[in-house]
């Protein structure tokens, strides 16, 4: 082990995911196991600026591996786009003798720790949270499993009053540029279809599948939408569909942020506590600027440019499935 790191800052950037915490939890434990010192920046990259840092001991992390969101509040931050900005965050971390960082985030959080490491030399690992799931080197995201049972939930009790009413409901789930959320909110929702940015469905492809089902006497359908699909967000495409076909009475609802709230599921939490427990490992068995992530069930660590420029790819085998159990 490197005897080189004994103080340590930890932070949460970019959108928050549940199960930050958790991870927060097992950093900070893991590293007072290590005699390290450990300390919290506020509000992220802004926080790291401005030198809002603060020693964590662990009774600060007890009893916050159950609570969403993140006891260290995140930011996204426009000074640490700046060559100036970085500057002032790297004073910060001199000020307070930080020997390296551990980074809890998702693609805007470890394209800044790229950047920053590339001009400074203070080792960085990422932590993968974001609910998106759509880092590459890992196969689940922190965040990613709360959000999908928060978005089935929402559309179980939909369910209900589209059968009470024969109605059509566009389900919009978040994901950005990724249908890993919607694709899966489906499956475990049993909903009618499913758009996606990863194939091309075509709104005369969605009707045509919506008058099958008609023709099957089915009552009411629902349909999630991701919002980075190719046909526009749920609106537009309710709009769209009407315009071809109105056998349903059709409504829409976007979950929206909904989907990053609330408590953490186990998997989550016990997802977090293994990356934040490896992380501070990986930094003192001489791991730096990688993203440590779960493949396969084992940690393992991606460097932080292939983890944010390499395409995740959705499993094709799932899209099928998909397909064919919503007939």
């Amino acid at each position: 082990m490197s005897k080189d790191i004994k103080r340590i800052a930890v932070f949460t950037s970019g959108g928050d995911a549940p199960g930050m915490n958790a991870a927060l939890r097992a950093v900070v434990r893991t590293a007072s196991f290590h005699d390290m010192h450990v300390y919290g920046i506020y509000r992220g990259y802004e926080g790291m600026i401005d030198g809002d840092l603060e020693r964590l001991e662990r009774g600060d992390v007890g009893n916050i591996i159950h609570r969403g969101g993140t006891i260290l509040k995140t930011a996204r931050s426009k000074g640490f786009m700046t060559p100036e900005g970085r500057r002032a965050a790297y004073e910060s971390l001199q000020a307070f003798d930080i020997d390296a960082c551990i980074a809890i985030g998702g693609n805007g959080t470890f394209t800044g720790a790229s950047v920053f490491t590339e001009e400074y030399d203070i080792p960085f690992i990422g932590i993968p949270g974001t609910i998106d799931n759509d880092l590459y080197g890992t196969d689940l995201t922190i965040g990613f499993d709360t959000s999908i049972n928060t978005a089935i939930e929402a559309v179980d009790k939909i369910r209900d009053t589209a059968d009470s009413h024969n109605r059509l409901f566009f389900v919009e789930v978040m994901g950005r540029n990724s249908g890993f959320i919607a694709l899966n909110t489906a499956i475990g929702s049993g909903a009618g279809s499913v758009l996606i940015p990863e194939t091309d469905t075509s709104i005369e492809e969605l009707v045509g599948a919506l008058k099958l089902g008609a023709r099957r006497k089915k009552l009411f359908s629902v349909v999630i939408v991701a919002e980075g699909n190719k046909n526009g967000n749920a609106t537009e495409i309710a709009r769209k569909v009407n315009d071809a076909f109105d056998f349903y009475d059709t409504k829409v609802t976007i979950i929206g942020h909904l989907q990053r709230g609330g408590s953490p599921t186990a998997q989550d939490r016990v997802l977090a506590s293994r990356l934040g427990f490896s992380a501070v490992e990986g930094l003192l068995n001489g791991q730096k600027n990688v993203m440590a992530g779960m493949v396969n069930g084992k940690v393992m660590f991606t460097p932080f440019l292939q983890a944010i420029n390499e395409a995740k790819p959705l499993d094709n085998d799932l899209v099928r499935m998909a397909e064919i159990l919503a007939m």
